[in-house]
């Protein structure tokens, strides 16, 4: 496993469950990245407490103000994100927010598909043509060729869920419209991964396994796998991949998970 050496890396959602575990473990690193932005839709509130309190200890992490599910608030936080960094682009941007309904197929209804998809599937659409601009930056400026996480990437954080050939615990938890969100949100990492390979941009779709978070659990029952776990994997297969990762669907551990 290579080393994950990023100056700068975005995370969404990370007040709480994997994001806030995600930016625990890469200030953690030993070589932690000059800059990790975490965004949040209440920087302020109670439910950033924890977030707050490791921005006291790390002058490295910068919180966001971000509502993934409003244009404004997106272009808001490439703006700020792109004060931060000067001239520098944004190596790592990980598209980890995400909401869970627990509805059955009968009881969904447009208002839910339509909260559902702006957050899980509309908003990585939206933050990554509002951070292309950084992103291009990082990959030009990164020396060698090749694509990899340390130099450009986007990675959103899927679910095994949303893989139809899967159909991964549908006796357990239906949730209809996340299931829908999730295969779009893989459909749309195939298309950036094609749209940004001329740019030196890595796209791929990471299954962060059933983890134990609010989300994770919202269905009442109690998923297998500890946040610990899940983001320790994450950021060992995202060190590793590569170009020819590129546009694939991979869990926590490395493997293919099927469409």
């Amino acid at each position: 496993m290579g080393e994950l050496c990023v100056s700068s890396v975005l995370v969404t959602g990370a007040n709480r469950g994997l994001g806030l575990g995600l930016v625990q473990h890469l200030l953690g690193l030993p070589k932690p990245p000059q800059w990790v932005f975490a965004g949040c839709r209440d920087p302020k509130g109670q439910r950033a407490q924890e977030l707050q309190n490791l921005a006291s200890k790390h002058p490295n992490l910068v919180i966001i103000p971000l509502d993934v599910a409003d244009p404004s608030s997106i272009k808001a936080a490439a703006a700020k994100v792109g004060e931060h960094l000067g001239g520098s682009g944004l190596n790592l941007l990980i598209n980890n927010a995400a909401i869970i309904k627990s509805n059955k197929l009968d009881t969904e209804t447009l208002e839910t598909m339509t909260e559902i998809y702006a957050t899980n599937t509309a908003g990585p659409l939206l933050l990554g043509q509002a951070f292309l601009p950084l992103l291009k930056k990082a990959a030009q400026r990164s020396p060698g060729s090749g694509m990899s996480c340390s130099k450009a990437a986007i990675v959103n954080i899927s679910s095994i869920g949303g893989s139809i050939t899967c159909l991964y615990a549908w006796s357990e938890m239906q949730v209809t419209s996340y299931r829908c969100s999730k295969a779009a949100l893989n459909m749309l990492t195939k298309c950036q991964s094609l749209a940004y390979k001329e740019l030196g941009i890595l796209c791929v779709a990471l299954h962060p396994g059933w983890v134990q978070t609010d989300l994770g659990s919202s269905g009442g029952h109690t998923p297998p796998v500890t946040v610990d776990t899940s983001v320790k994997g994450m950021l060992k297969v995202i060190s590793s991949i590569s170009e020819k990762d590129t546009g694939t669907f991979l869990d926590w551990e490395g493997k293919i998970v099927p469409w």
